[in-house]
């Protein structure tokens, strides 16, 4: 993969067409071919490189398919080479990880995409049975998985639950979706958060967090998308740097010690 990677940032275009889409993300073809000097063929070739290098994901939204930029890539090869490599050589990485990470993303989606090397059925375990979630997030939840119904997040001593925060849709193996926990005081003591971000996040309203599986190959596809944030949310950016910690510790919960 670091290949494919490295070939598809190769070419000036293709880097041109990520900073578009980090500049605002969820860009349709149609969009991005608005911003340049280039055939709508020619814009689809360098996007589906790019898409197959993992740089980029997209997503259905009713007959428009959208372009999201992806990190995962870099996440990647920043934590296999940066410890391997002089600070100068470094540089040529992180800038780009910033600028794919940096600043939320205009429409305030937070959309991320890895693969990992696990079947559909024990990844659907590891994100949905308590045992296993408790192992790499920390955390569990207390459902029984039914669209509507209530869920209730524990985090060691720590319970999370209230209004709306319910499962939103449950087909086993594909896809999972549920409301955003509520902020309480509890969890805000647990993980230390300051008084005026506790405020501040504690006003906003409930999000929605949803998770894609796709076989591919031996690998599974995940995408998670994290939506329904206000403007300037502030929980919004908090995501930005949680959910890449969590799918990278999912990650390696599954390639390194499987789910039985």
């Amino acid at each position: 993969m670091d290949d494919e990677v490295f070939r598809a940032l190769a070419d000036p275009s293709r880097r041109q067409l990520l900073d578009m889409l980090n500049a605002r993300n969820g860009q349709t073809l149609r969009e991005l071919c608005a911003g340049l000097e280039m055939a709508r063929q020619s814009v689809s070739k360098h996007l589906a490189i790019l898409e197959t290098a993992n740089l980029v994901t997209t997503m259905w939204r009713g007959r428009e398919k959208l372009h999201y930029l992806n990190a995962e890539p870099i996440n990647a090869i920043a934590d296999r080479w940066i410890t391997q490599y002089d600070r100068r050589r470094a540089q040529l990485f992180a800038d780009l990880k910033t600028a794919l990470e940096a600043e939320p993303m205009s429409d305030n989606d937070f959309v991320y995409t890895t693969y990992i090397k696990t079947t559909p059925e024990r990844l659907w375990q590891a994100l949905t049975e308590p045992k296993f979630t408790a192992q790499y997030w920390n955390l569990s939840h207390e459902t029984d998985w039914k669209p509507g119904s209530e869920m209730v997040w524990h985090m060691g001593d720590v319970s999370m639950t209230g209004p709306g925060q319910v499962v939103l849709e449950h087909t086993p193996y594909t896809r999972l979706s549920y409301a955003w926990h509520h902020i309480t005081p509890e969890f805000a003591k647990a993980v230390e958060l300051p008084a005026d971000v506790y405020e501040q996040i504690s006003r906003e309203p409930l999000s929605t967090a949803t998770f894609e599986l796709e076989p591919v190959d031996d690998k599974v596809k995940l995408t998670v998308v994290h939506s329904g944030f206000e403007p300037d949310s502030v929980l919004r950016t908090m995501i930005q740097d949680g959910w890449p910690a969590v799918i990278s510790d999912l990650k390696s919960f599954l390639e390194l010690a499987p789910v039985r």
